[in-house]
Order: structure tokens, then C-alpha cells, then sequence
């Protein structure tokens, strides 16, 4: 054989390498997504978990679209799973049926997953979520949640959803046994502590007045995160109120109220000595 043949050889087998190499990774995609389709076909914890996932898959049209029909499943969890999904792929395109949907919704892991995603999604009415959640009330003007405040003052119900909740809310390395004791007793606290840290981002100056009130709640866990929430929203007009907390008879609330107060006159100081240097 000479050496145009074999030339023109090894030109036709580098040619069908490079046809083929293609062809690996389309068929992984392919069985990837027949899983998927078959977890979201099953009718218990795999369906959950495989809208869910969908999450991972952002700038996904079809993913997108799976989500937010799972939106009208009849199961609260896998509708939560997909509220969670479509928040953390920031589809926006889905933004209206989610404003839609929550408006009817009564199990609380649902409203809540709901809320986080409009947050997501940059939709401010996501807080009134978390802000009923707290208050027992709806902000001025605010169309979630009418149906739903009986649930949200439902002991039973909210503490189904609040350990789940809670536990991820404690971010105090002394808290140890008694907050987890504390988030198995049957009461919505530990969701309301998770509302009260969500509304630390918010900028509505109702969500930091229902934050300074939930200071003195009779939980703990509340009044704890409400000064955590306070002392990340940086606001020093609150120090009068958030001072009186480092006298608490909980070690969780004082100390917390204690690093409020630091940081709040932090930045009281500092803003003070930047209007002094730029005069």
C-alpha cells in the first residue's frame, strides 16, 4: 500500500473517530434523561426527588417545563419539590404560575417552598410569605395566604413541616440538645425562627418592624433569630430595642443580641465617621 492510500486511510479513520466520539455523550444524555422520566413517573419518593433535581438543570427548556407541571400534582411534597426546582433554575418563565399557584395553597412546606422561590426569581411578594409566617398576618395589600392563616395557626400542621424547617435554622453551635428538643415540640416556632431569618433580606420596612416586635416573642428560637435577622439587615435605629435582649434568660438569645449590638454600633460608627469625611 502506498503512502496516498494509507494517507487517505488514516484520514477516513480519524474521520469516523471523530463521527463517532459525538455519539458517547448523546447516548449518556439519553439515558440520563429516560431516569429521570421514569422518576417522575413513579408515584412515590423517587417522583419527589426527580423534581427535585430538576433543579440542577438551568437554561434547560424541557426541565423548565417538567417543573412547572409539577406544579399541579396532587401531592403536596412533589409540588414543593417543584417550587424548589424552579426557584433554584431561576425560571422566570414560570414566574406567573407560581404567583398562581401559591395563592391556593394550604400545606405548609408548599407555601414555604413557594416563597423561596419567588425570592429566587426576584419577585418581592415572596417575603409576604415568610412575613405571615411570622406575624400570623398579611401585609397591607398582600393577596397570599387568605386561606391559608388558619393552617399557619395550626400547631399540628406547622410542626409536620417544622422540624424539617428549623433544623435548618439553628445556626448556634451552643444551642446542641435543647434547640433540637426544643424543634420536636408540637408549635410553629421553628418555622417562624426560619421566616424570621428569610426576612433579614428583605427591604420592606415592615418586614424590619415585625422583626423588632418578634425580638420579645415567647419563643426563644424567635426571638433569637429575629435579632440574627436584625443585626444582617445593619439597620442601628433598632439598638434601642435589640439592647434589652442582652439581659435575656436564654444563653442562645443573649449572646446572639450581643453580636447585634456590636455590629449595629459598628456600622452606626461607620456611617457616622463617612458623613464626617465626606464634609
Amino acid at each position: 500500500m502506498d503512502r496516498g492510500t494509507l494517507s487517505y486511510c488514516a484520514r477516513g479513520v480519524a474521520f469516523l473517530l471523530l463521527s463517532v466520539v459525538p455519539l458517547f455523550p448523546q447516548a449518556g444524555t439519553e439515558k440520563a434523561w429516560k431516569q429521570l422520566q421514569s422518576g417522575l413517573a413513579s408515584k412515590g419518593d423517587e417522583r419527589v426527588i426527580s423534581v427535585r433535581v430538576l433543579g440542577l438543570l438551568q437554561d434547560n427548556s424541557k426541565a423548565s417545563e417538567l417543573a412547572t407541571a409539577a406544579l399541579d400534582d396532587e401531592k403536596p411534597e412533589v409540588r414543593a419539590a417543584a417550587y424548589e426546582a424552579l426557584g433554584r433554575m431561576h425560571a422566570n418563565t414560570a414566574l406567573q404560575k407560581i404567583k398562581e399557584k401559591i395563592k391556593g395553597e394550604k400545606d405548609p412546606s408548599a407555601i414555604m417552598s413557594g416563597g423561596r422561590a419567588l425570592i429566587s426569581l426576584g419577585d418581592p411578594l415572596g417575603y409576604n410569605v415568610y412575613y405571615a409566617v411570622l406575624t400570623g398576618e398579611k401585609k397591607s395589600g398582600a393577596g397570599l395566604l387568605d386561606e391559608q392563616k388558619k393552617m399557619l395557626n395550626d400547631p399540628k400542621k406547622m410542626a409536620q413541616f417544622g422540624f424539617e424547617q428549623g433544623i435548618g435554622f439553628i445556626p448556634f453551635a451552643g444551642a446542641g440538645m435543647t434547640a433540637v428538643k426544643a424543634l420536636t415540640k408540637d408549635d410553629s416556632s421553628p418555622v417562624r425562627a426560619a421566616a424570621a431569618k428569610i426576612l433579614a433580606k428583605d427591604p420592606d420596612p415592615k418586614s424590619g418592624a415585625a422583626l423588632v416586635e418578634a425580638v420579645s416573642d415567647k419563643s426563644w428560637i424567635v426571638r433569637a433569630a429575629a435579632l440574627d435577622a436584625l443585626s444582617e439587615r445593619g439597620d442601628p435605629a433598632v439598638l434601642a430595642q435589640v439592647e434589652p435582649k442582652l439581659d435575656d434568660e436564654k444563653a442562645v438569645v443573649k449572646h446572639t443580641a450581643a453580636a447585634a449590638v456590636i455590629h449595629l454600633n459598628d456600622v452606626k460608627n461607620q456611617t457616622a465617621a463617612n458623613k464626617t469625611k465626606n464634609r
